[in-house]
């Protein structure tokens, strides 16, 4: 059966999504932690630039740590459907 500009696209769709949902967590919890400490550092006005990187990293890493699982089997079922068709774009 070959490869069909739909079947690609279908794909690459796929794949779009599934970037899109393992990164979102991660960049959510980074952008409201830093809105949190913006807002914090606005109502004490504390001017320090590098105040807001250490918080942010620390919950990065954490949601990093906390969602690894659930981002591993998202990438791996992304993977065994996409080299589940191989055959059919070597034809």
């Amino acid at each position: 059966m070959p490869v069909t500009n739909l079947s690609l696209i279908d794909i690459l769709t796929a794949a779009i999504w599934t970037m899109i949902s393992v990164t979102l967590p991660i960049l959510l919890t980074a952008m409201i932690i830093g809105l949190l400490i913006g807002i914090l550092q606005t109502a004490t006005s504390i001017q320090e630039q590098t105040l807001i990187f250490i918080p942010k990293i620390l919950a990065v890493c954490f949601c990093i740590v906390l969602l690894s699982p659930w981002i591993g089997q998202r990438m791996l079922v992304m993977t065994r459907e996409i080299l589940g068709q191989l055959e059919r774009f070597i034809q």
